[in-house]
């Protein structure tokens, strides 16, 4: 099984879900998504994991959300998508994605909805 973190190493609970997965015995793909951004592409795949609404990856604090009129409930999943594309410091860190699941782990307790084998870690 693939585990992909999307990771701010800035953020502690970002850290802290990175040493739960690997206190699971698993080794994630990191992505420093303010280094490396997603595209779109990559984007897409995550929306289609999300076990929670696309709009739960959007991070409003310390961004430019409000700005961007992102709390407008009309706006599509491909519009949200389009404004993390645009603006990686819109997605709300951490996300965890597995082969079937993905999803925001804050609290960093809802990793174990998607990698339960993590709770007794």
């Amino acid at each position: 099984m693939t585990v992909t973190l999307y990771h701010n190493r800035a953020c502690g609970t970002s850290r802290n879900v990175l040493a739960m997965i690997r206190a699971a015995g698993i080794e994630p793909v990191v992505v420093e998504y303010l280094k490396t951004p997603p595209t779109r592409a990559d984007l897409d795949v995550l929306a289609s994991r999300l076990v929670v609404p696309v709009r739960d990856l959007l991070r409003q604090r310390g961004t430019p959300y409000a700005e961007l009129g992102l709390d407008n409930p009309a706006l599509s999943d491909a519009d949200l998508l389009d404004a993390i594309a645009a603006h990686p410091e819109l997605l709300n860190r951490p996300v965890v994605m597995t082969d079937q699941a993905a999803r925001p782990c804050r609290p960093k307790e809802t990793l174990f909805d998607i990698l339960p084998q993590a709770h007794g870690a």
